[in-house]
């Protein structure tokens, strides 16, 4: 069931007759589709023939785990059958500008048919299918993973002395003040949120927003946020301390590690991060990430 953070979120569809035409059958990867006649709408529609429960797209900047197929909506033919891959809703505004819309309050389970018309694609695409200006694509969407925009947790009290404080920007990104005192000697894992998602295991590979910050500058030499997308992980391939910060955590959850040299990258120099740095680390847990392309990242 949702939880109270999205409890908000309408899902509000765009129906239109011609979206009848749309027989959809299921299949292993992504969802078979045919028409039984030509599909016009003059403008995006879309309606839902299965919907999903969990966390909703909110915003462009959400990444999911989607399965598409693309039919031109004069013949019916399969244009395009996309397996399922973590992207980022603006990575596909590009080639399907109105898709936010059609896929706004959508959760996980959900499968949407949307008609949408050749002045609402990309024009490269429309080339592509051979569409003229007056027709439509159909597009078949299986909505597999949602991941959070970021950690929606319960708030924690967090006790300690010389622990970081962390200050959080509208849309979540951290910024991260360390005390003006010497780094600790151990291991610090303090959950600021706490998550009511799956509970992370030495196998799951998590998809998380994170900011690193030096202990002795309060420099930061990594972030996800700044690049703009999140990252998948392995949790044995990062250092130890951030492999200790995320096990038994739950998605939903934001962590703050407090990792010293030897559970970081010891008296060795790696990239910005100077031989035996204390490392401060807010980590968002997004979701698990369950696609074929869950690559073994390292941090």
């Amino acid at each position: 069931p949702p939880g109270p953070a999205d409890a908000g979120c309408e899902r509000v569809t765009a129906p239109a007759s011609s979206l009848d035409l749309v027989d959809v059958t299921d299949a292993e990867a992504a969802p078979a589709a045919t028409t039984t006649d030509p599909v016009y709408v003059t403008k995006t529609s879309f309606t839902d023939i299965a919907t999903g429960s969990g966390t909703p797209i909110t915003t462009s900047k959400q990444d999911v785990q989607l399965g598409i197929t693309l039919l031109d909506g004069a013949t019916g033919q399969t244009v395009l059958s996309a397996p399922t891959r973590v992207v980022q809703v603006s990575v596909l505004e590009q080639t399907f500008p109105t898709i936010e819309k059609i896929l706004d309050c959508a959760r996980p389970g959900s499968r949407i048919v949307s008609a949408i018309p050749a002045k609402d694609l990309n024009p490269d695409l429309v080339s592509q299918i051979g569409l003229s200006e007056e027709q439509a694509a159909v597009v078949v969407i299986d909505v597999n993973t949602v991941f959070l925009p970021a950690a929606n947790g319960v708030p924690q009290y967090v006790d300690g002395s010389n622990i970081p404080t962390v200050v959080l920007a509208p849309d979540g990104t951290p910024g991260i003040i360390v005390p003006d005192a010497v780094a600790p000697k151990d291991l610090i894992i303090k959950t600021l949120k706490k998550g009511d998602g799956e509970k992370l295991t030495a196998d799951s590979t998590p998809r998380v927003n994170y900011t690193g910050v030096l202990w002795n500058t309060g420099e930061v030499f990594d972030s996800t946020w700044e690049k703009g997308s999140p990252a998948t992980l392995s949790l044995d391939g990062v250092v130890p301390g951030f492999q200790k910060a995320l096990e038994g955590q739950t998605v939903g959850s934001q962590v703050l590690a407090v990792i010293p040299p030897e559970q970081a990258y010891g008296d060795t120099a790696s990239g910005s991060v100077p031989a035996n740095s204390t490392l401060v680390f807010v980590i968002d847990i997004l979701g698990i990430d369950t696609s074929d392309d869950a690559t073994t990242a390292t941090q």
